[in-house]
């Protein structure tokens, strides 16, 4: 075990990613504060946690809120007098289109997935640099290094983690503060089965080298690893967990004839000129670039 006897606090732990994330912890001995706003979530993962004969505790915290943020952090103090790793897990989705994105929404979005990892951050580091050191770890997003539609108000507040972790990470580390980040690609959660259309799906498996959408135990993998000391050197990296999705170009289907479903797809949509470049050979219309 890597961390034993390490206190670990999670946030939105009671589902999901965040979930996966706070029994990796545990399986590696440390004790865990499982953070939610919701807090029957929450309790129900921290009785599983110790059912396996884990540690762990479960706090309700809205992480958008400072006195609450505070609070987390005060209690976990009271409770186990250190705090030597934070996981700023906790976030909300949008999915909508520029154009009609409403200022409420945009709010929000920066309020909890960006605001939120900023005050549970800036908590934490003090309490870390008064008491040797520690370690946090951010969840950003691919979606936070691509254009996607929809995504201009999620897309931008993850962009945000990842110069707020990059920042944190060259001012922390003099203070014995390591911070990295964790981009996720598509993953295998209630949330994507409730929300990702088929489209949608074909459209992350036409694009991910591994053809397939990652599971929360591999997120949480990665999490662990750059929370523990196999990871020391390691400071202001955004790990990319997502199959290939964010270095893949163009993807083939069969690579002995050279056809790219990409293009295939474009050509099969565009309907070709009847003119000819005076050889009588057709000319196609000039596909857009995607």
């Amino acid at each position: 075990m890597r961390l034993v006897s390490e206190v670990v606090i999670v946030t939105g732990a009671g589902r999901g990613i965040g979930s996966a994330i706070a029994k990796a912890f545990a399986a590696e001995g440390a004790r865990v504060v499982v953070a939610d706003v919701d807090l029957k979530n929450a309790e129900r993962l921290a009785s599983e946690i110790v059912a396996a004969n884990g540690h762990a505790i479960a706090h309700q915290a809205d992480i958008s809120d400072p006195s609450q943020v505070e609070q987390l952090i005060e209690t976990t103090l009271a409770r186990f007098d250190r705090l030597d790793v934070l996981v700023n897990n906790a976030g909300i989705g949008l999915n909508q289109p520029f154009l009609t994105t409403t200022l409420e929404q945009w709010e929000q979005q920066l309020r909890v997935n960006l605001t939120g990892t900023f005050l549970c951050g800036q908590a934490a580091a003090r309490a870390m640099t008064t008491r040797g050191g520690g370690r946090i770890v951010n969840i950003a997003s691919i979606s936070g290094q691509r254009g996607g539609q929809g995504r201009a108000a999620y897309g931008a507040a993850k962009a945000g983690v990842i110069l707020l972790t990059k920042v944190m990470a060259a001012e922390l580390a003099p203070l014995g503060v390591r911070v990295n980040a964790v981009s996720p690609g598509p993953v295998d959660t209630d949330q994507s089965r409730e929300t990702h259309t088929p489209s949608t799906r074909q459209a992350y498996y036409d694009r991910i080298p591994a053809r397939r959408y990652g599971e929360r135990e591999e997120i949480a993998a990665a999490v662990v690893f750059l929370a523990s000391r196999d990871a020391s050197f390691i400071n202001g990296h955004v790990l990319n967990v997502d199959g290939g999705f964010n270095a893949a170009g163009l993807l083939f289907d069969d690579e002995s004839n050279g056809t790219c479903r990409a293009a295939q797809v474009a050509a099969e949509s565009v309907p070709a000129r009847t003119e000819s470049p005076g050889n009588g050979v057709p000319l196609a219309r000039k596909e857009k670039t995607r």
